[in-house]
């Protein structure tokens, strides 16, 4: 009942979180109730999001790849095996998020399923195959090193005899919570991902395990457009906002000034972000309301009979969007099919359709 309390306590009401939860719920009711889009439409957007949110929450723990190397990666996996550190991140997290948005009305949040859901993520990992599905077993303290190569320790989370109790105790509260309303479902979850991240259960994963339990946790509460919208997307392009405010709420945890406003500010501001970016899918079927600012911009270069290269681009961009983000833009744009891709390597060029 105390640590119940506690759970409780930590979580601070006031009418700018109330508003934001109610835009938020008020665009559920809508999208429920009014969205025509083709299932067609929404499968292709479904597919998009396994690619956008794998490469999202891979690049947050410092993969390399691609939107679109992911998607070519994918495509030719049941034929050959993740070959670096980095495709066996990007594989592994395509299973399991792909995993969640196909069963998410059968899946529970439970022990047994997070293990499991850690053993899928690390599943292409040799290295990872005597503690994947597994409670860490050693300290992983979470540390920087200046720029002075000093080490400095950021926080230190639940140390490994006391991970199984805590774990036990914040899914006992998250289940009472959702079952009973007695707290709104993303007050629960923003709770529930703030301690399973102070906890940090796994030797590694923990980052990743977090989102992909966002996204079935949303899902289950009937949030149902986040699988048309990737939210891990908006976190990676909000990473340093993201960190800051686990960073600031971690400090008092276990204190007598527990408080996690700021990440429930954090966690809300992406989800209307989400909401926006789905309301513009259900307005309008028109591809082109599926873009962000920057590709729309670098999509307006392309006029009729217009073939441009990425080095154009970056030309008449005048350098202000940088060439990765560039390549990012018109591989979506292709997928979107507002552009065709023309040749290959260096030699590749895109033309509007």
């Amino acid at each position: 009942m105390i640590q119940n309390n506690r759970f409780n306590n930590r979580i601070k009401l006031n009418q700018d979180i109330l508003s934001k939860i109610s835009k938020i719920d008020e665009f559920k009711g809508l999208w429920q109730g009014s969205i025509r889009l083709s299932p067609q439409i929404l499968g292709r957007l479904k597919t998009w999001v396994i690619i956008t949110s794998t490469g999202a929450s891979t690049r947050i723990e410092g993969v390399k790849m691609t939107d679109e190397e992911i998607a070519k990666f994918l495509r030719g996996l049941k034929t050959k095996a993740p070959k670096n550190r980095d495709e066996q991140e990007v594989a592994g997290y395509a299973d399991l998020i792909g995993r969640i948005f196909d069963n998410h009305k059968t899946l529970k949040l439970s022990e047994n399923w997070i293990l499991q859901f850690h053993s899928i993520l690390l599943q292409f990992f040799e290295k990872d195959q005597t503690h994947k599905g597994k409670y860490k077993s050693a300290n992983n303290t979470v540390a920087m090193t200046n720029q002075k190569g000093k080490t400095i320790v950021l926080f230190a989370p639940t140390p490994p005899y006391l991970v199984k109790p805590e774990m036990e105790q914040i899914l006992a509260w998250t289940n009472q919570q959702i079952e009973t309303n007695e707290t709104h479902p993303i007050l629960a979850i923003a709770n529930f991902i703030f301690e399973f991240l102070a906890i940090h259960p796994f030797k590694d994963g923990n980052g990743r395990m977090s989102r992909a339990l966002t996204n079935l946790l949303l899902l289950k509460a009937g949030y149902s457009y986040v699988l048309y919208v990737s939210l891990d997307e908006i976190i990676e392009e909000t990473k340093a906002e993201y960190y800051l405010a686990l960073r600031v709420t971690q400090k008092n945890h276990k204190t007598k000034h527990e408080d996690i406003s700021p990440w429930v500010n954090y966690l809300l501001g992406a989800l209307l972000e989400q909401t926006e970016r789905a309301k513009k899918i259900m307005e309008n079927d028109q591809p082109e309301k599926l873009l962000s600012e920057k590709q729309l911009q670098i999509f307006k270069f392309f006029k009729k009979n217009r073939n441009l290269k990425v080095s154009d681009i970056v030309f008449l961009l005048k350098g202000k969007i940088p060439q990765a983000t560039v390549k990012q833009a018109l591989f979506r744009l292709n997928k979107l099919k507002l552009l065709e891709r023309i040749g290959q390597a260096r030699s590749t060029r895109y033309r509007k359709l």
